[in-house]
């Protein structure tokens, strides 16, 4: 009797290594080199840009007109913080830190504000029937279909004084308002147009749960206060934290609104941005003043990635 032949013993290493590569490959996966144009579109698209805007915040500004001059300067993040005059002398200067704190206190009213409508509506969309659910998605997903800028234009349209809110305003004996071109309209827009952004993140982390568990806390003596501090904030925090994200850090460098809405009256960061690129042709501080809005996300990502490995809570940057 003989016993049986390995049938991998008279191939080469190398062989046997490849077909126990093809073995492990799950049916219907593709093996790297069908990824490399996807990772090439997104290394050109993503990547690049960021690359080109780092470069240009250390690029020296030309005499006239707009461009860089590749010549490597700090001057760019310098003028964040301090003024030069003609006389060579150097002083503190807090006209853009004032800009930053206007955008940082509208950014953060307008995630306060979507934070306390979205988690209402999200907590009670995760309580209705599956389809039911389904079709509150939907509704909540609507203006995503429209671009902002037509979305935008309708506000202005209802802000005006021929508006519908002054015409209801005027009926009620109020008198005509001014809304449109304040602060106020551009506050506004933020809120209508992140607060998807907001609900979104919260309705998917309590889409899962099984509110029976609460119930079963009201049965036990617990007051609404203390299950929703208990059992279903901890676990809608991971919504939360990215509901914060995509609501924050869009409305800080939000350029749309402040102009359409608010007129431009109040100079916030990505108006500033812009005119650097635009009006002063001052392309290096420009991308300067974007490097700094990047190195403020990247710290926020930072710190959520620690926070989600202290607390063992998986937190996604997603809708």
């Amino acid at each position: 009797m003989t016993a049986p032949v390995d049938p991998t013993a008279t191939r080469p290493v190398g062989a046997v290594s490849a077909a126990a590569k093809r073995e492990r490959r799950r049916p219907g996966q593709f093996g790297w080199p069908a990824s490399l144009p996807a990772l090439l579109i997104g290394l050109l698209f993503t990547v690049g840009p960021l690359v080109i805007i780092i470069l240009f915040s250390f690029m020296s500004r030309p005499p006239q007109g707009g461009g860089v001059v590749y010549e490597f300067t700090l001057e760019p993040y310098i003028g964040f913080l301090f003024q030069t005059d003609f006389l060579g002398n150097t002083t503190f200067d807090p006209r853009y830190l004032k800009v930053f704190g206007d955008s940082l206190l509208q950014a953060l009213i307008t995630t306060v504000v979507c934070l306390l409508l979205s988690f209402p509506l999200a907590l009670w969309m995760a309580t209705r029937s599956p389809k039911l659910q389904s079709f509150l998605v939907l509704l909540v997903t609507i203006p995503f279909w429209t671009n902002l800028l037509v979305r935008t234009y309708a506000w202005m349209l209802i802000l005006n004084d021929n508006g519908i809110v002054n015409q209801a305003s005027q009926a009620l004996g109020f008198g005509r308002l001014e809304l449109l071109y304040t602060p106020f309209a551009s506050q506004l827009g933020l809120i209508y147009t992140f607060l998807p952004f907001m609900v979104l993140p919260i309705y998917a982390s309590l889409a899962g749960f099984d509110f029976r568990l609460a119930e079963a806390a009201y049965d036990l003596g617990a007051r609404k206060r203390a299950v929703i501090r208990r059992i279903i904030l901890p676990l809608a925090t991971p919504g939360i934290i990215s509901g914060i994200l995509l609501v924050f850090m869009p409305a800080f460098g939000s350029y749309v609104q402040p102009v359409l809405l608010g007129g431009g009256k109040v100079l916030l960061i990505g108006n500033l941005i812009a005119s650097q690129f635009g009006d002063a042709r001052n392309w290096p501080f420009g991308a300067a003043l974007s490097v700094i809005i990047l190195v403020m996300l990247m710290i926020a990502l930072i710190a959520i990635a620690f926070y989600s490995r202290r607390s063992g809570r998986k937190v996604e940057i997603s809708l």
